[in-house]
């Protein structure tokens, strides 16, 4: 943390409308993932392909996207990202063979593909847990979002973005690895209960960790803040 930074207190987060912020995740949880996964089984049990019912499942993304243009003038960063997995996931449903074993390792092939969209996004302008962050920490606002946007000043806070970035991104990619190595020595059986544990158990640690790190990574900069406040007092007594 630069000396600059660490006299500047960082602000504190603007009070949270909680209509809106209530709204916000209803369109998103439901039109982001619980939309999509129904739309996908209810037109697979209807003779849809998997590479069709992916797709018209993506249509509820961009909703999601239309909706927050027309809302607040603004484009939802998380919709995009699932509308990529989910065009990603159905490109790769139309790759190769279509044996249990191959849907298996295509099914580890899209986690391993979202972790080398966490890793491209270091060499953009702002890493992709920016975005997620500004998703999840904030309600939508303009005020909030202000608020979150300019934290990137502090080099503390990039630093930490680009951190919990780097750990999804290298996270999703050992997982995928493990999953497509188990998929050759486990019995499809077996591994057909074993993937899915395996998702959602990374994304949970992944989870706690993110939460975990990003208050040690809050209380360090507010330590340091203090700290560099005191000595300021101290210096400005002795003159």
């Amino acid at each position: 943390m630069s000396a600059p930074e660490a006299q500047i207190e960082r602000p504190a987060p603007p009070a949270r409308k909680g209509g809106a912020a209530a709204l916000g995740w209803i369109l998103t949880i439901g039109l982001n993932v619980v939309a999509p996964i129904i739309t996908y089984h209810q037109l697979r049990d209807h003779g849809w392909s998997a590479f069709a019912a992916l797709l018209l499942s993506s249509v509820w993304p961009v909703l999601d996207s239309a909706v927050n243009l027309a809302w607040r003038r603004k484009l939802d960063e998380f919709a995009v990202v699932t509308l990529v997995f989910l065009v990603i996931t159905a490109v790769v449903s139309l790759i190769g063979a279509h044996s249990a074993r191959a849907l298996l390792i295509k099914d580890s092939g899209v986690t391993g593909l979202f972790g080398l969209l966490c890793l491209a996004t270091l060499l953009a302008p702002r890493p992709l847990m920016f975005y997620f962050g500004r998703k999840f920490a904030t309600d939508g606002t303009p005020a909030s979002t202000a608020w979150w946007n300019g934290l990137w000043q502090y080099e503390g806070f990039r630093r930490t973005m680009t951190v919990m970035t780097t750990v999804w991104g290298v996270a999703y990619l050992v997982e995928a690895g493990v999953r497509i190595a188990l998929a050759f020595v486990v019995d499809t059986d077996t591994m057909v209960v074993v993937s899915p544990v395996m998702i959602y158990t990374v994304l949970g640690c992944l989870g706690v960790w993110t939460a975990m790190y990003g208050k040690r990574s809050q209380a360090e900069g507010e330590r340091r803040a203090a700290e560099a406040a005191a000595e300021a007092d101290a210096g400005a007594s002795a003159a």
